[in-house]
């Protein structure tokens, strides 16, 4: 009988527990899928999106404004008519980026001694 009891006690326990904690659940995803929580949500994202748009577009405008007043040069302003480049042998379309891995010279390295950290 004492087993039964336990059990009884310790389900019931389990159950009031999931229950507040579904409760407080629920009550929480009511709060943020409310009507004006979802608009002031859509609003920033949207103001957020302008903003970055704004961004975007003035340093286009500044990279293109150097461009014209002749403060910045590129790759292609150099090569002649014709003319390719080349990695490892084989040619970049125009537009490609590329990456390249940044090898470490090992000779600056001593074994068994640490760089300093900047």
């Amino acid at each position: 009988m004492i087993k039964r009891l336990t059990w009884f006690v310790g389900g019931a326990v389990a159950g009031v527990a999931g229950a507040s904690v579904a409760k407080k659940k629920a009550k929480t995803v009511v709060v943020e899928y409310a009507p004006a929580q979802v608009a002031h949500r859509t609003a920033d994202r949207v103001r957020d999106a302008f903003a970055e748009g704004r961004r975007a577009a003035k340093a286009k405008e500044a990279e293109l404004r150097a461009r014209l007043d002749g403060r910045v040069h590129s790759l292609a302003d150099e090569l002649d008519e014709g003319d390719a480049v080349m990695v490892d042998g084989v040619p970049v379309e125009p537009g490609q980026v590329i990456v390249l891995k940044q090898v470490r010279d090992t000779k600056a390295q001593q074994p068994g001694r640490r760089r300093k950290q900047a």
